[in-house]
């Protein structure tokens, strides 16, 4: 199953990517900047989303392979039971066996909450630029009102375009 945020992340990615290249197009240095700083946002989050996917997905492979190793000690004992001193290594076997799953998730969970906290100073930080942008673009919209309406009346035909397509 897909995280949510690799979609949001994308989408933010997608806007902000827009909103450069508009920022670009009209020679808007704060929209240009907001934009990029949103496209980053938009990579954080979408990365932050594949990180959980990844780590969630590892978690599910060494929790299946420790329980079918488990289960092949299990079986291997309850085969040899009544055999001398089989018993016993058996047992030993085991136990490493769950010592190994128990070293092997607490690895996992630790690199997991590594990247998770990179992965939110990210989200973090972006969420910060884009809200000084979003400062930063409204003081431009206040000031130039006639040129904001022009390049939002530029974006909405832009975007017209590619949904619909020239006919």
């Amino acid at each position: 199953m897909v995280d949510t945020d690799r979609i949001t992340g994308a989408a933010k990615e997608l806007g902000g990517k827009v909103q450069g290249a508009a920022g670009d197009l009209t020679g808007s240095r704060k929209d240009s900047v907001e934009g990029r700083a949103r496209e980053v946002q938009g990579s954080a989050e979408n990365l932050y989303g594949q990180v959980k996917d990844s780590v969630r997905d590892a978690a599910d492979r060494v929790s299946e392979t420790a329980r079918d190793v488990g289960d092949r000690v299990r079986d291997a004992f309850d085969d040899t039971v009544g055999s001398h001193g089989i018993e016993d290594r058996a047992s030993r076997a085991r136990g490493a066996t769950e010592a190994q799953y128990r070293r092997a998730e607490r690895s996992l969970r630790h690199g997991a909450d590594a990247a998770y906290g990179y992965a939110e100073d990210a989200y973090e930080s972006g969420s910060r630029a884009l809200r000084q942008g979003g400062r930063d673009v409204t003081h431009q919209v206040a000031d130039h009102p006639i040129a904001a309406m022009l390049v939002a009346g530029l974006l909405g035909y832009g975007l017209g375009l590619l949904i619909h397509g020239r006919d």
